[in-house]
């Protein structure tokens, strides 16, 4: 029997920078129907992230584009958007009227800071809500500024990630109810959700300070070193076993140390910093390859793609495709591809809109919304 996954499932996607759109990938990649709801032209910010979606031009700021959008709504299962709170409200499209015509209807809300607090009404970035959430503070040196992993914390993770598992949550919850809901996803709160292990910690032995800690750098068997030709080795070897496979991996006396003394990790990590620099990063991967000590290359994103673990798991791994995760062998790989064509006249007619109904509703206007990308730079 053939397994579909979202298959049946129409999503409403009025995002535009990064979470909502990546989350809606996401969900394209498990078969949904994917309509990507633009106030122009229907080009995508994110190429990247629009695969397997269909693009349709709406003028909300006009009655007959507002009600357009509500007999799309009616149809739809999801409806995923990512303005300021408020914004929905004004423009007469909000949870409470999109579910009043059809209750079964989940609604999305992806925002920084959330539709409730102080700060909802505020603007932000993925450096801002990884700040508000205490998971920016304990990134990097300890005596330098904060570092951050790209837009990889609160964006999609804090953001898409949490987004996509209350709706998939919801759809499952309504197959029990027959009804919809709200969900309110902010990024500070999957953030801050994603510190629950580190908050306990915080000013402990393990993780005193940032850039301090058994995970923060500060241990000689959990940190990366520099190699010989200037490139990078992950080292990860917290278990006793893994240490001590490192440790005689590196050609170091037996028997190993008691590695979770702290007065013992100066001296440890510049003896590491030593051997480290007598080799290359990948003969350093070569000669770790047989021990099983949780040593790995530090691979740049060109690197990555081309890595063969990755490539025997993803053989269309490539920069312009991301990969589907995670492989779920019993469901069938429903097919993607990026098409930007404005697919507004024939969503529309499907729902009963009048070819007069149709000019009406589109709107013809360059789409401002979000940051093109990639910028002009």
């Amino acid at each position: 029997m053939q397994r579909h996954g979202l298959s049946g499932v129409r999503i409403l996607d009025l995002t535009r920078l990064a979470p909502g759109p990546y989350c809606t990938m996401l969900l394209a990649d498990m078969g949904a129907e994917v309509i990507v709801v633009g106030g122009g032209s229907g080009s995508a910010p994110i190429p990247a992230l629009s695969r397997g979606k269909t693009f349709i031009s709406l003028d909300l700021k006009s009655q007959a584009g507002r009600d357009a959008f509500c007999r799309l709504a009616d149809t739809a299962d999801v409806v995923i958007e990512g303005y300021r709170p408020g914004v929905m409200t004004r423009l007469g499209i909000d949870a409470a009227t999109l579910r009043e015509r059809n209750p079964r209807l989940i609604c999305c809300a992806i925002t920084g800071y959330g539709q409730t607090g102080p700060m909802a009404p505020a603007a932000g970035h993925d450096i801002n809500y990884a700040g508000l959430s205490g998971a920016l503070g304990a990134f990097g040196p300890v005596d330098g500024p904060p570092v951050f992993p790209l837009n990889l914390l609160a964006d999609f993770a804090g953001g898409s990630l949490f987004a996509a598992m209350g709706i998939l949550a919801a759809l499952y919850e309504r197959e029990r109810t027959g009804e919809g809901q709200v969900i309110d996803a902010a990024m500070v709160d999957g953030c801050l959700s994603m510190m629950a292990m580190h908050f306990p910690d915080w000013g402990r032995p393990v993780l005193p300070a940032r850039g301090d800690g058994l995970l923060a750098g500060t241990a000689p068997f959990y940190r990366c070193y520099r190699c010989a030709d200037g490139r990078y080795i992950a080292v990860g070897a917290l278990e006793r076993r893994f240490f001590e496979a490192l440790w005689v991996g590196l050609g170091l006396p037996e028997p190993a140390p008691p590695h979770f003394d702290r007065q013992s990790w100066p001296a440890m990590t510049e003896r590491f910093e030593t051997l480290f620099e007598k080799r290359s990063r990948d003969a350093w991967v070569e000669h770790f390859a047989s021990r099983d000590c949780c040593v790995t290359p530090v691979l740049d994103p060109a690197e990555a793609l081309a890595h063969p673990h990755n490539r025997s798991r993803h053989p269309g791994l490539a920069a312009d495709r991301p990969l589907k995760a995670p492989v779920m062998p019993m469901t069938e790989e429903m097919p993607a591809t990026y098409d930007p064509a404005d697919r507004t006249a024939e969503v529309l007619a499907a729902v009963g809109l009048t070819a007069a109904e149709i000019a009406a509703a589109r709107s013809n206007a360059t789409m401002t919304e979000g940051l093109p990308w990639p910028p002009p730079l």
